[in-house]
């Protein structure tokens, strides 16, 4: 018996290590890659939307969703990036298609259709990033998501070699927030994983279509 409470013990006290380095890394290694002020982000002139639901489980506007397309609509106003790939989930029903409820949203916040792509096939965040590379050609991107996600998001891209930083949308407030903040310690660490252990793919990749986008608007 107690061989065995030594043995949970010890799995509990590694794995709790881990959790810790693998945010320690990605935080610290990413930081200066990730932007709040507009004026200060580097030349990329594409930029990665990361999905979410435009709506709770209650049927309310998702402020995480909302805040992600008004800063996209903004950076675009602004003339910080040129082209928008909108990478999310469509795989669950017709009735819940990520990417298209972020076009619609952003259209209606002024951006044209001719400046948007639609990535269906952005299930989980590392696919978005390596699909953002390998299916649309870019190896310079800004992505677009809150602050708590945007270390992970980056920390792929260096990964694979693409020149990456985040401009972040506001994120609600802790109480609102939090299930969320706990959930993002934990992917973290299965990033790490999936980077360097388990070496994951993509579940779907598919024909290239290269975005070559123009400054002249």
């Amino acid at each position: 018996m107690r061989w065995l409470i030594r043995t949970v013990a010890a799995a509990v006290l590694a794995f709790a290590l881990l959790v810790f380095l693998s945010n320690v890394w990605i935080v610290n290694s990413t930081t200066n890659r990730v932007f709040a002020d507009a004026k200060s982000l580097p030349n990329h002139r594409v930029a990665l939307v990361l999905g979410t639901s435009n709506k709770t489980v209650s049927g309310k506007v998702n402020p995480y969703f909302a805040r992600r397309m008004e800063t996209a609509a903004k950076l675009y106003r602004e003339g910080k990036i040129d082209h928008l790939i909108l990478s999310g989930d469509n795989r669950s029903s017709k009735y819940y298609n990520e990417p298209h409820e972020m076009r619609k949203a952003l259209i209606k916040l002024g951006v044209p259709a001719a400046a948007i792509t639609l990535d269906r096939a952005g299930l989980r965040t590392l696919d978005s990033v390596v699909r953002c590379k390998e299916i649309f050609g870019q190896e310079k991107i800004t992505i677009i998501t809150q602050p708590f996600h945007s270390y992970r998001a980056v920390f792929i891209s260096r990964y694979y070699g693409i020149d990456a930083v985040a401009m972040v949308a506001t994120e609600p407030n802790v109480s609102y927030s939090f299930n969320v903040l706990l959930r993002e310690y934990f992917a973290r660490t299965k990033a790490v994983l999936d980077l360097y252990v388990l070496k994951t793919a993509p579940r779907y990749m598919g024909d290239k279509e290269v975005i070559k986008v123009s400054a002249v608007r």
